[in-house]
């Protein structure tokens, strides 16, 4: 943990805790590093203090220092870690950038309660066997998840079932509806919602006197000036997985090839909404953090 973050936590001051795999492999260069700024600078607008998780030659930390966060945005041999591989990475030494799973790990371990993303994992279309650890992790580690819903190129009625099942209440923030990811709207209707950041960590807090062990999530969807039409988004998934059953790409490959064929079906579109919606979830992250510190 770096300093900085270690000092804020003894004080009670909020921290927001950031994932390091959106800029090591989840977006391409140089907006990797708009990302970070952007998603820095929300959380630091709101009176927290950011903190990216991942693993630094070994060592497990939340929050990195300048030239660590510069190796991970040049991506120089940065491994992608879920949580399985977080002690293959310790035990070898090396850089990893951790994923939705590994940062609440990492974040929980540090007593970092809070924590932003993009999207989360879930169940994968035409493959129910084929579902994101996110899901498992987020069912037995106890923090507050912002995000803006699943991965559109997700199964998001089946991962919405699998939230369910799993136990992991979801608050829509301001809305009555489960984002899409790069969309507002997916006709999956919430059963909770929550005005402000206070009434969230008012939730959290009960959901942590019941003894609950799942995290919280919070789906914020994408701004409205950025969002992309939901039709535009299923069109373009259900042609791109047509294209990757026909290619014969799947199992991890999947995920990055179906992205950039949603990024070059939209015109490029998805790219300022993944960008708008990551600074958005900090900013709503940072508020959340700093009412519980209040």
């Amino acid at each position: 943990m770096v300093p900085d973050v270690a000092r804020a936590l003894a004080e009670g001051r909020p921290v927001v805790a950031l994932e390091s795999s959106v800029l090591a492999q989840g977006l391409p260069v140089p907006a990797n590093r708009e990302a970070g700024a952007r998603m820095v600078r929300a959380v630091q607008l709101h009176g927290a203090v950011a903190a990216f998780t991942a693993v630094a030659r070994g060592v497990p930390t939340i929050g990195l220092e300048p030239e660590e966060l510069e190796r991970f945005l040049q991506r120089d041999g940065v491994r992608k870690v879920s949580a399985r591989d977080i002690p293959i990475a310790v035990a070898s030494g090396v850089d990893g950038a951790t994923t939705v799973a590994a940062s609440i790990v990492l974040a929980a371990l540090g007593g970092v309660a809070v924590f932003s993303t993009g999207g989360i994992g879930g169940v994968h279309r035409g493959a129910p066997i084929d579902e994101s650890a996110d899901l498992l992790e987020l069912s037995r580690t106890r923090v507050i998840c912002v995000c803006a819903g699943a991965k559109s190129i997700l199964d998001l009625p089946a991962t919405w079932e699998r939230l369910e099942t799993l136990g992991i209440p979801v608050v829509g923030y301001r809305t009555d509806e489960l984002p899409g990811f790069f969309t507002a709207s997916t006709g999956i209707k919430l059963t909770a919602r929550a005005g402000s950041a206070a009434e969230i960590a008012k939730m959290f807090q009960a959901h942590v006197d019941l003894g609950r062990t799942q995290a919280l999530l919070v789906v914020n969807p994408p701004p409205p000036e950025h969002a992309l039409a939901r039709s535009v988004v299923d069109g373009a998934v259900k042609q791109a997985l047509a294209d990757a059953t026909r290619a014969g790409i799947g199992g991890p490959a999947l995920t990055p090839y179906l992205l950039e064929a949603v990024a070059k079906a939209t015109g490029g579109d998805s790219l300022p909404v993944n960008l708008a919606l990551l600074e958005s979830n900090a900013a709503v992250a940072a508020e959340i953090a700093a009412a519980m510190a209040a």
